[in-house]
């Protein structure tokens, strides 16, 4: 099992200097630099790859689980596999205006063909392979086609290509993919001539750490999928900006275990580049929080400990039962780690303080749980925690290089950001980009905050909810929709995954619950045997459950902004075709409630209300409702 000792993990310096340098504008909003400047950095990730295929050729840069066990392959290997590539694609219509567009599941063959594009100069747009399913939105795929104007798609592991060749099948793009005997329309890989090698060093030689390496679009939360033009420039400086925070990036090579999709910036731009940058080996997890997926994660978590461990809100909250359940598991796990971190949104506090209860139990001590901020357009950090913090909504102090840029607004702060990490504009959309910017060319990222202490800039900024997503009530009451989702959440934990806040023009506000099924049942016992999870939800102990934990918020909150009068329990869960929810498990609010408008409407009329007297009956001797 591969971690580090014990020993090294005592005597290594988590967090470098923590220093935030801030200037008052005339115009009231406050920049914050972090007073550690970026060292140089590389001009490619394909450069830094090359030194450690270079220097450390035989250690394993990438692996994936197969029938027999881990599939490893050495830094060496994949130079070499990684150019052969790139000499296939040489001679596709392929170009800096025509990228290769890869529609496939984390995989080897996914890294190599990426990195074989990005070392002949195309640039590579990364999409969901969910966008060929069976029953998706096929639409939403040739948009993306017609937007991108690809030279050619190559669709891999995780795809239907049966669908994808239908939905494909009318666009004069080459198709490609890895699979040994297939039809429809594709070519496949190992049957693509090779050009020379000279071009691909000509090729690679001519690459500007400027020009696009990647487009990813954007998941959409604040209106439709945009393209984000990705620089080197971008990736590169992120990630050299981490070693400055977290030095031990410097001597020890990052051990990765993630399941996060490539299609994402924050599983493809810091996941793997921050593996790629400091010579480290990323395992690609197979499993992921959701159904029976958790189960696969854990089976690899016995294999392989990680010394960082990347997750989101639901993976922790799902992973936690089974290092509850055994404490080998648990042992292992916590260990070998320097910290876990966590990414979409802030884990709640009752989720945290249960992550620290097993680490004690087993270890004695608690790795360090923080997070960062960011967005698809900023690569993906901007902000990043480098200190242990109370607070589950720190988002950090700037990346160095970074400038945060704290602008007055409606009683609180909009955040802006400029520097290397920020993308250019958008894939052929001018109009996009333009807006996208301030005048100052300060990224109007959506999101407001706060100074943790506004006596010490260095202690970071908290988060205070996302500018597109606050509404107002009929009263002009403006709603922190962010700030106030994460308060509640604690409060209905764990009977509730994710809530939904509503009341755009309303006079009070209400909730749509996402419940915990599982939980449910734990909670009704014997009688939810029987019970559909319609039924279920409807169960008096359930509704008294999240009931009761609403009235404990309520009480706290002295004006109609952040006190939820009415709430509904939905019983099917969030949908990945119809945008609800995002390739990395969190919810896009504005899609939830454009999908279930008539569950807004019964919400409204005939939804659970918070203040109800609780009548008390007696069932098996248990109170329920």
């Amino acid at each position: 099992m591969l971690r580090p000792a014990e020993s090294e993990l005592a005597t290594t310096a988590l967090f470098g200097p923590v220093l935030v340098t801030p200037k008052r504008q005339a115009d009231g909003s406050l920049l914050l630099d972090n007073g550690v400047p970026l060292p140089e950095y590389a001009a490619s990730l394909l450069e830094r790859f090359d030194h450690w295929a270079r220097e450390t050729p035989n250690n394993v840069f990438i692996a994936e689980r197969i029938d027999t066990g881990w599939h490893r392959v050495t830094y060496a290997d994949a130079r070499s596999r990684i150019d052969d590539l790139a000499r296939a694609l040489l001679g596709l219509p392929l170009t800096a205006e025509r990228p290769l567009m890869v529609m496939a599941a984390n995989s080897v063959q996914h890294a190599f063909i990426v990195l074989g594009a990005m070392r002949i100069g195309v640039p590579v747009a990364v999409v969901s392979p969910q966008l060929a399913a069976t029953g998706s939105d096929v639409k939403r795929l040739q948009a993306i086609v017609s937007t991108l104007t690809p030279g050619a798609i190559y669709c891999g592991a995780g795809v239907d290509l049966v669908a994808a060749g239908t939905a494909l099948r009318d666009l004069d793009i080459p198709l490609l993919t890895g699979v040994a005997h297939v039809e429809g329309g594709f070519t496949r890989l190992a049957d693509l001539p090779r050009l020379s090698h000279h071009v691909v060093v000509e090729r690679f030689n001519q690459l500007s750490p400027d020009a696009p390496a990647k487009i990813l679009f954007t998941s959409g939360s604040t209106g439709s999928p945009k393209g984000v033009i990705v620089t080197q420039r971008m990736m590169c400086s992120n990630v050299a900006g981490l070693g400055v925070v977290w030095p031990f990036l410097r001597t020890t090579p990052p051990i990765l275990l993630d399941w996060l999709p490539w299609s994402h910036v924050f599983g493809g731009n810091c996941c793997f580049n921050l593996s790629l940058y400091y010579g480290g080996t990323y395992h690609i997890d197979d499993g992921k929080p959701a159904g029976t997926g958790m189960a696969r994660t854990v089976e690899n978590l016995r294999s392989v400990t990680p010394n960082l461990y990347f997750n989101v809100p639901l993976g922790f909250e799902m992973l936690a039962p089974f290092l509850e359940a055994d404490e080998s598991l648990a042992r292992g796990f916590f260990s070998g780690l320097f910290f876990l971190f966590n990414a979409a949104a802030a884990l709640p506090a009752q989720s945290r303080a249960r992550i620290a209860a097993i680490a004690l139990k087993s270890m004695g001590r608690c790795p360090p749980i923080i997070g960062a901020w960011g967005s698809t357009e900023t690569a993906p950090f901007a902000t990043v925690v480098c200190f242990d913090t109370p607070y589950a909504d720190n988002l950090g102090i700037p990346m160095p290089g970074t400038t945060i840029k704290m602008v007055p607004d409606e009683g609180r702060f909009e955040l802006r950001v400029k520097g290397p990490n920020v993308m250019p504009g958008y894939w052929r959309q001018p109009d996009a980009t333009r807006s996208a910017f301030d005048v100052d060319g300060f990224y109007r990222i959506g999101d407001a905050g706060r100074l943790a202490d506004d006596a010490h800039p260095e202690a970071g900024i908290r988060f205070d909810g996302r500018v597109a997503e606050n509404f107002k009530l009929a009263s002009g009451t403006w709603v922190n929709v962010g700030v106030l989702r994460v308060d509640v959440l604690d409060f209905i934990k764990p009977y509730a995954e994710d809530v939904v806040v509503t009341g755009h023009g309303r006079d009070t506000l209400g909730l749509l619950v996402f419940p915990s099924i599982a939980a449910c049942r734990g909670l009704v016992g014997d009688d939810a045997a029987h019970l559909a999870n319609d039924a279920l939800v409807q169960h008096p102990a359930v509704v008294c459950a999240v009931r009761d934990g609403l009235k404990q918020h309520s009480a706290r909150q002295r004006g109609s902004s952040t006190r939820i009068e009415r709430f509904v329990i939905l019983h099917e869960s969030p949908s990945r075709e119809s945008g609800e929810l995002t390739e990395k498990g969190s919810l896009n609010q504005r899609a939830v409630l454009a999908a279930r408008a008539e569950d807004v409407e019964v919400l409204y009329r005939t939804g659970h209300r918070v203040d109800e007297s609780a009548i008390r009956i007696i069932k098996q001797g248990t109170p329920i409702c």
